[in-house]
């Protein structure tokens, strides 16, 4: 049923506090912790942005509510924990980490990454995508490459797409957006001398866990994505979790299959926040 009477702001933004790690007895402070914080979210990014409604890594280091980003940010011990968690848990096989929601940077726990892979990944071959004209020409260079000789650095995989030149930059890192937002390729490695990442392609890298995406149903996906996200969250719109699930209409059946269990209220009134909410019960 939805709520009737507005729900007051400074009681989710508590409950948010313990999710979200704002708290400094609950910040991360290292890998352990991170993996934790990661772990329990299911879908985090690495800093805070208006475009997403989710919880963050760099949030969770800091242990505080809204943050300020520092203008020296290369010399913040913040933000430096952040970016080395960043690389590292991602390239020790330890969470998924990629462009996937928005073209925003995303660590996914991996007992939600089957789910999520049903949701954003290929469902067909993707040279079927490309005459399809549903995968940029860029991207599927860059795929022939990885499929024909493997695993690649950044230069090496520029280099072998012919897009190795200062002007065509955008146009590469455009084709790997692309492929990381539709789960085609990930990072696999980071390398330090010089700092270059090493790229896959996820199916290859993490075939068990594909095979497991493909046997699930969509709407049980959505439903699972949706009940991480919103335990995470504790309060979002319906927009919101359309961006996680990749559309409305999963968004609508994956709501609908938690308010039927009583696991979410609907059409809140949030005190001090215009417009309709769901709200974790």
């Amino acid at each position: 049923m939805p709520a009737t009477e507005a729900i007051s702001l400074d009681r989710l933004e508590a409950r948010r506090d313990r999710t979200f790690r704002r708290l400094p007895r609950l910040r991360v402070q290292g890998a352990r912790r991170a993996l934790t914080f990661l772990n329990q979210a299911g879908l985090a990014s690495l800093f805070a942005t208006r475009a997403l409604n989710l919880p963050s890594l760099w949030v969770a280091v800091c242990g505080r509510r809204d943050p300020q980003f520092p203008h020296h940010s290369h010399h913040d011990p913040e933000v430096s924990l952040a970016w080395r968690l960043k690389d590292a848990l991602p390239a020790a096989g330890e969470v998924f980490y990629a462009k996937l929601i928005r073209g925003k940077p995303i660590f996914v726990a991996w007992d939600l990454f089957p789910a999520v892979y049903r949701l954003f990944g290929p469902q067909r071959d993707y040279v079927r995508e490309y005459r399809d004209g549903l995968l940029s020409p860029a991207a599927k260079a860059v795929l022939d490459v990885l499929h024909r000789e493997g695993p690649q650095d950044t230069l090496a995989l520029k280099l072998a797409v012919n897009l190795a030149r200062p002007g065509q930059r955008r146009t590469f890192d455009g084709a790997l957006a692309e492929l990381q937002q539709r789960l085609y390729v990930a990072m696999r490695e980071v390398r330090y001398d010089p700092f270059t990442y090493v790229w896959d392609l996820v199916a290859r890298r993490y075939p068990e866990r594909v095979s497991e995406a493909r046997r699930l149903k969509e709407d049980h996906a959505a439903a699972q994505v949706t009940r991480r996200y919103l335990e995470a969250v504790i309060y979002a719109t319906f927009n919101d979790v359309v961006s996680v699930v990749g559309d409305r209409r999963r968004a609508t059946r994956a709501i609908e299959a938690l308010r039927s269990e009583a696991a979410v209220a609907i059409d809140c009134g949030i005190d001090g926040l215009p417009g309709k909410w769901l709200v974790r019960s």
